[in-house]
């Protein structure tokens, strides 16, 4: 199996997924930390793929999505973006108003929290 195709079994089989530098309990960079913080606070249940443990995800997850910055998120297979796009549609509500469109659970008052504390 490549990398290529252990990607799109990943995607596809799970609802959520963040592509990061290491864990959601141990993000091993800014900009991990930033969209793991988010998904976690809002209680969303995703799968985090640590692209530091192996070289052919890190470098086929560019590949993959023709997107070059790590982390990336997939919602129910769609490629949504990087730290900056995940921020500015969860500070929007377009996060919020794409994951109860695709049926993925997450606490709505939290992500209420967010904006209010960033407005």
């Amino acid at each position: 199996m490549t990398a290529q195709d252990t990607i799109q079994t990943t995607v596809d089989e799970n609802d959520v997924v963040l592509f990061m530098k290491g864990t959601k309990l141990m993000p091993r960079c800014g900009f991990s930390s930033k969209v793991a913080g988010i998904l976690n606070f809002m209680g969303v249940d995703y799968l985090d793929v640590d692209v530091l443990s192996d070289e052919e995800i890190r470098q086929g997850i560019k590949e993959f999505s023709d997107w070059p910055t790590i982390p990336q998120l997939y919602v129910k297979g769609e490629f949504v973006g990087g730290c900056d796009i995940v921020i500015e549609m969860t500070l929007s509500g377009e996060l919020d108003q794409m994951l109860a469109d695709k049926g993925v659970a997450f606490d709505t008052e939290k992500a209420d929290q967010i904006r209010a504390a960033n407005a």
